[in-house]
């Protein structure tokens, strides 16, 4: 710990990081048709679980962030796992000229390095899902999984609303390969249950007036008749949009062709590594610190290592649902374990161990690492304030018991945050996306016009060479008098 202090994290003294981390061929196979699996619950020291049986499961998108990890995961417990990925992620560092802190390794390292550490091989295959029906169609009826895990979608709301370009590549791919997975299943003729990494923002925030439920609500339609239907979706964004897109096309597809379909609503992922990508450092999870896809908590983190204030949007009274990388990958092998029936209705999970204030957050981050908490004009379209209430009664019925904040979060700051920080450009921190034009106004006008007080005084009578009345006037022109 007295490393971390002297590693420049705003100084604070061991003991109090230490006190408030504590506490914060086709044809449907017989054995698979129309039946669900005896329900499997975590055990075990770290939470793990022996499947029921040897599943094949391809993870599409398995290079990302939340990908590697779960792919790794249900290898290590006994799955044979084949991973699907166009690297699109990778390419997207690439036009936002910033890459991962943490440095992640070619997709074939890290496979060769798996293999290495735990005598396992993971198959990659390098096509775009969107774009490529013909190669999922027939991958899905060559390997003839028993599910497919679907995490390839871009998964930013930031970027999804930079531009033109960014609003229409997110509904490009993410709708399109969430329906060409499904077509090719029908096509296919097999029974194959789909796990979908959904998120909690489908529900919209503060809108349900109580504690949101797994994905169906009770209501009371006109007459007097009670009926339990799908959450009202209310989108905050693009990429929020084609979560409730893919909803439409599940609940599409399940009541015309039987599809098994779970929806996982997930909440703000946190955490870069689990136990599995901790087994060589090759192995790294990716750790994304910009405004574009960097979580809230990441930026957080980010600027506490290089000793910037925490910048909070607006009033920081955004409440947000939160889990770490390692409770998505058990949860995702939760999923796998207990399908729907073939002709139930899709199954859907609240994927959350716990929800937070964005400005507790912020003070949390701020008392663990002595840095001072600081507003900015908030670049999204959202309320300033929201209470949010969530249930998650499924998983913790199924034995999960979730990493929390307090528990894991001085590991995020000494060993990802403090350690990579010599990576890390600090101008891809501050929102370089914007929900409209009049928002990106006022956040500009914050850029433009620094606070003179803010300003070093040395560094304006050094410009001014000791003048006091040249000093007088460099305020005047930060102040935009």
């Amino acid at each position: 710990m007295a490393g971390f202090v002297a590693g420049g994290l705003c100084g604070t003294r061991a003991g109090t990081a230490r006190a408030v981390a504590e506490r914060n061929g086709f044809g449907i196979r017989a054995d698979r048709c129309r039946r669900r699996a005896a329900s499997v619950r975590m055990s075990g020291t770290n939470g793990m679980f022996t499947p029921s049986e040897k599943k094949k499961v391809i993870v599409l998108g398995g290079d990302g962030f939340c990908g590697w990890p779960t792919a790794l995961y249900l290898s290590e417990i006994g799955h044979d796992v084949i991973i699907v990925d166009n690297l699109s992620r990778r390419a997207i560092d690439l036009e936002l000229e910033c890459d991962s802190l943490t440095p992640i390794q070619s997709m074939g390292e890290r496979l060769k390095v798996w293999k290495q550490v735990s005598g396992k091989e993971i198959p990659f295959h390098f096509f775009d899902v969107a774009k490529s029906y013909e190669l999922l169609r027939e991958l899905i009826a060559r390997e003839k999984p028993d599910a497919v895990v679907h995490f390839a979608e871009q998964r930013a709301a930031p970027y999804s609303m930079k531009g033109p370009y960014q609003k229409k590549y997110t509904i490009d791919n993410n709708v399109n390969g969430t329906h060409n997975l499904l077509c090719a299943i029908v096509e296919s003729g097999l029974d194959v249950h789909v796990v979908h990494l959904g998120t909690m923002g489908v529900y919209g925030y503060g809108t349900s007036g109580g504690e949101i439920p797994e994905g169906y609500i009770d209501v009371t339609l006109p007459g007097g008749r009670e009926s339990n239907i799908l959450h009202p979706m209310s989108p905050g964004s693009v990429y929020h949009m084609t979560k409730c897109l893919d909803q439409l096309l599940f609940q599409f597809y399940q009541r015309n062709d039987e599809l098994r379909i779970t929806d996982l609503h997930q909440g703000i992922v946190w955490g870069t590594n689990t136990p599995w990508t901790k087994k060589d450092e090759r192995l790294i999870n990716r750790f994304d610190y910009d405004s574009d896809y960097g979580t809230v908590l990441n930026r957080f983190l980010m600027q506490a290592a290089m000793g910037y204030p925490l910048t909070v949007y607006g009033t920081g009274g955004q409440t947000r649902a939160f889990i770490h990388i390692e409770d998505t990958a058990k949860c995702i092998g939760l999923a796998i374990e207990n399908p729907p029936k073939s002709g139930d209705r899709v199954e859907i999970f609240n994927q959350i161990a716990e929800t937070h204030r964005v400005r507790d957050l912020a003070k949390i981050i701020a008392d663990l690492t002595g840095c001072e908490v600081k507003s900015v004009n908030n670049p999204r379209k959202e309320a300033a304030e929201n209470e949010l209430e969530v249930s998650n009664k499924k998983f913790r019925s199924l034995g999960y018991e979730p990493i929390s904040l307090g528990t894991g979060l001085l590991e995020e700051v000494t060993q990802v945050a403090d350690k990579y920080k010599d990576r890390c450009d600090v101008d891809k921190i501050m929102p370089s996306s914007f929900w409209n034009k009049k928002i990106e106004e006022q956040c500009t006008d914050d850029v433009k016009k620094p606070d003179a007080d803010d300003v070093d005084e040395s560094l304006l009578n050094a410009i001014a060479k000791g003048d006091p009345k040249k000093v007088e006037k460099l305020k005047e022109v930060l102040r935009g008098n």
